[in-house]
Protein backbone atom coordinates (compact mmCIF):
# COMPACT_ATOMS: atom_id res chain seq x y z
CA UNK A 1 0.00 0.00 0.00
CA UNK A 2 2.81 2.41 0.80
CA UNK A 3 4.43 1.82 -2.59
CA UNK A 4 1.17 2.36 -4.44
CA UNK A 5 0.51 5.55 -2.47
CA UNK A 6 4.02 6.81 -3.25
CA UNK A 7 3.45 6.17 -6.98
CA UNK A 8 0.20 8.14 -6.77
CA UNK A 9 1.89 10.98 -4.84
CA UNK A 10 4.64 11.18 -7.46
CA UNK A 11 2.04 11.26 -10.24
CA UNK A 12 3.49 8.23 -12.01
CA UNK A 13 0.92 5.55 -11.10
CA UNK A 14 -0.62 5.46 -14.58
CA UNK A 15 2.83 4.86 -16.10
CA UNK A 16 3.85 2.15 -13.63
CA UNK A 17 2.87 -1.50 -13.43
CA UNK A 18 3.24 -3.21 -10.06
CA UNK A 19 3.50 -7.00 -10.02
CA UNK A 20 3.54 -8.93 -6.76
CA UNK A 21 4.14 -12.67 -6.63
CA UNK A 22 6.45 -15.37 -5.30
CA UNK A 23 8.85 -17.68 -7.05
CA UNK A 24 7.76 -20.80 -5.16
CA UNK A 25 5.28 -22.20 -2.71
CA UNK A 26 5.66 -22.19 1.08
CA UNK A 27 8.83 -23.52 2.71
CA UNK A 28 10.44 -24.51 6.01
CA UNK A 29 13.47 -22.25 5.62
CA UNK A 30 14.24 -19.62 8.24
CA UNK A 31 11.96 -21.32 10.74
CA UNK A 32 8.82 -20.90 8.64
CA UNK A 33 5.98 -23.27 9.47
CA UNK A 34 3.74 -23.65 6.40
CA UNK A 35 1.35 -25.88 8.31
CA UNK A 36 0.64 -23.16 10.90
CA UNK A 37 -1.21 -20.93 8.43
CA UNK A 38 -2.13 -23.81 6.10
CA UNK A 39 -0.04 -21.88 3.57
CA UNK A 40 -0.67 -24.08 0.55
CA UNK A 41 -4.22 -25.09 1.40
CA UNK A 42 -5.18 -28.21 -0.50
CA UNK A 43 -2.08 -28.13 -2.69
CA UNK A 44 0.48 -30.89 -2.19
CA UNK A 45 4.16 -30.06 -1.76
CA UNK A 46 6.44 -27.22 -0.69
CA UNK A 47 9.31 -25.22 -2.19
CA UNK A 48 11.51 -27.38 -4.47
CA UNK A 49 8.68 -29.85 -5.02
CA UNK A 50 7.18 -30.02 -8.47
CA UNK A 51 3.74 -30.69 -7.07
CA UNK A 52 1.40 -27.70 -7.23
CA UNK A 53 2.15 -26.68 -3.63
CA UNK A 54 5.77 -26.05 -4.58
CA UNK A 55 5.23 -24.20 -7.85
CA UNK A 56 1.74 -22.69 -7.97
CA UNK A 57 1.64 -19.15 -6.66
CA UNK A 58 -0.77 -16.23 -6.98
CA UNK A 59 0.17 -13.07 -8.79
CA UNK A 60 -1.30 -9.61 -8.29
CA UNK A 61 -0.83 -6.93 -10.92
CA UNK A 62 -1.84 -3.27 -10.65
CA UNK A 63 -1.70 -0.70 -13.43
CA UNK A 64 -4.30 2.09 -13.30
CA UNK A 65 -6.09 2.61 -16.58
CA UNK A 66 -4.57 -0.53 -18.10
CA UNK A 67 -5.61 -3.43 -15.85
CA UNK A 68 -9.30 -3.51 -14.94
CA UNK A 69 -9.77 -3.13 -11.19
CA UNK A 70 -11.07 -6.31 -9.58
CA UNK A 71 -10.46 -8.45 -12.66
CA UNK A 72 -9.01 -11.94 -12.38
CA UNK A 73 -7.92 -14.70 -14.69
CA UNK A 74 -7.02 -18.37 -14.58
CA UNK A 75 -4.41 -17.88 -17.29
CA UNK A 76 -1.56 -20.31 -16.73
CA UNK A 77 1.88 -18.79 -16.96
CA UNK A 78 5.30 -19.18 -15.37
CA UNK A 79 8.04 -16.85 -14.20
CA UNK A 80 9.81 -17.18 -17.53
CA UNK A 81 6.87 -15.23 -18.94
CA UNK A 82 7.79 -12.13 -16.90
CA UNK A 83 10.71 -11.10 -19.17
CA UNK A 84 8.70 -11.02 -22.42
CA UNK A 85 5.79 -9.34 -20.63
CA UNK A 86 7.94 -6.57 -19.17
CA UNK A 87 9.77 -6.18 -22.50
CA UNK A 88 6.43 -5.70 -24.28
CA UNK A 89 5.27 -3.20 -21.64
CA UNK A 90 8.48 -1.21 -22.17
CA UNK A 91 8.03 -1.31 -25.95
CA UNK A 92 11.03 -3.58 -26.41
CA UNK A 93 11.57 -7.06 -27.72
CA UNK A 94 12.62 -10.04 -25.59
CA UNK A 95 15.62 -12.12 -26.63
CA UNK A 96 15.06 -14.78 -29.25
CA UNK A 97 14.92 -18.45 -28.30
CA UNK A 98 13.40 -18.12 -24.84
CA UNK A 99 10.53 -20.15 -23.43
CA UNK A 100 8.56 -17.18 -22.11
CA UNK A 101 5.37 -15.78 -23.63
CA UNK A 102 4.14 -12.28 -22.83
CA UNK A 103 0.89 -12.31 -20.87
CA UNK A 104 0.29 -8.59 -21.43
CA UNK A 105 -2.85 -9.28 -23.54
CA UNK A 106 -4.36 -11.18 -20.61
CA UNK A 107 -3.39 -8.45 -18.11
CA UNK A 108 -4.91 -5.65 -20.13
CA UNK A 109 -7.71 -7.68 -21.73
CA UNK A 110 -6.52 -6.58 -25.15
CA UNK A 111 -5.48 -8.70 -28.06
CA UNK A 112 -5.12 -12.41 -28.48
CA UNK A 113 -3.31 -14.23 -25.66
CA UNK A 114 -0.85 -16.84 -26.87
CA UNK A 115 -0.81 -19.98 -24.68
CA UNK A 116 1.97 -22.40 -23.80
CA UNK A 117 1.76 -25.81 -25.41
CA UNK A 118 3.07 -27.06 -22.07
CA UNK A 119 5.08 -25.92 -19.03
CA UNK A 120 8.14 -27.83 -17.80
CA UNK A 121 9.91 -27.73 -14.42
CA UNK A 122 13.14 -29.32 -13.30
CA UNK A 123 14.85 -29.23 -9.91
CA UNK A 124 18.18 -30.89 -9.13
CA UNK A 125 17.79 -30.86 -5.35
CA UNK A 126 16.65 -33.90 -3.37
CA UNK A 127 17.42 -36.49 -6.04
CA UNK A 128 16.06 -34.54 -9.01
CA UNK A 129 12.48 -33.78 -9.92
CA UNK A 130 10.73 -32.99 -13.17
CA UNK A 131 7.17 -32.10 -14.05
CA UNK A 132 5.25 -31.09 -17.13
CA UNK A 133 1.80 -29.59 -17.45
CA UNK A 134 -0.23 -29.69 -20.63
CA UNK A 135 -3.75 -28.37 -20.25
CA UNK A 136 -5.19 -29.91 -17.11
CA UNK A 137 -2.84 -32.90 -17.23
CA UNK A 138 0.33 -32.91 -15.15
CA UNK A 139 3.07 -35.53 -15.10
CA UNK A 140 5.58 -35.66 -12.24
CA UNK A 141 8.78 -37.69 -11.80
CA UNK A 142 10.94 -37.83 -8.66
CA UNK A 143 14.49 -39.14 -8.02
CA UNK A 144 15.41 -38.75 -11.69
CA UNK A 145 19.12 -38.19 -10.94
CA UNK A 146 19.47 -41.68 -9.46
CA UNK A 147 16.65 -43.29 -11.46
CA UNK A 148 16.62 -41.76 -14.97
CA UNK A 149 13.60 -43.90 -15.85
CA UNK A 150 11.71 -43.21 -12.62
CA UNK A 151 7.99 -43.91 -12.98
CA UNK A 152 5.75 -41.05 -13.98
CA UNK A 153 2.87 -39.92 -11.81
CA UNK A 154 -0.09 -38.43 -13.69
CA UNK A 155 -2.71 -36.07 -12.30
CA UNK A 156 -5.79 -34.45 -13.79
CA UNK A 157 -5.72 -31.00 -12.18
CA UNK A 158 -9.29 -30.23 -13.26
CA UNK A 159 -10.61 -32.63 -10.62
CA UNK A 160 -7.53 -33.30 -8.45
CA UNK A 161 -5.81 -29.99 -7.69
CA UNK A 162 -4.21 -31.59 -4.60
CA UNK A 163 -2.52 -34.27 -6.74
CA UNK A 164 -3.72 -37.08 -4.52
CA UNK A 165 -4.81 -39.59 -7.21
CA UNK A 166 -2.11 -40.83 -9.53
CA UNK A 167 -4.03 -41.92 -12.65
CA UNK A 168 -1.01 -42.91 -14.80
CA UNK A 169 -2.13 -46.54 -15.06
CA UNK A 170 -5.64 -45.48 -16.12
CA UNK A 171 -4.37 -43.08 -18.80
CA UNK A 172 -1.29 -44.79 -20.24
CA UNK A 173 -1.42 -42.86 -23.53
CA UNK A 174 -1.43 -39.46 -21.81
CA UNK A 175 1.29 -40.55 -19.37
CA UNK A 176 3.43 -41.72 -22.29
CA UNK A 177 2.85 -38.50 -24.26
CA UNK A 178 3.84 -36.32 -21.31
CA UNK A 179 6.88 -38.48 -20.54
CA UNK A 180 8.10 -37.99 -24.11
CA UNK A 181 7.45 -34.25 -23.88
CA UNK A 182 9.52 -34.16 -20.68
CA UNK A 183 12.44 -35.77 -22.48
CA UNK A 184 12.25 -33.24 -25.33
CA UNK A 185 11.74 -30.26 -23.01
CA UNK A 186 14.82 -31.00 -20.92
CA UNK A 187 17.86 -28.94 -21.91
CA UNK A 188 21.17 -30.75 -21.52
CA UNK A 189 24.28 -28.79 -20.67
Amino acid sequence: GEIVQKLKNLGIAENTVVIFSSDNGPHHEGGADPEYFNSNGQLRGLKRDVYEGGIRVPMIAWWPGKIKTGSSTNHISAFWDILPTVAEIAGGKPPDNIDGISFLPKLTISGEQKEHEYLYWEFHEKGGRTAIRKGNWKAVRYNVLTQPDAPVELYNLSNDIGEQNNVAMKHLEIASELTELMKRARTHS
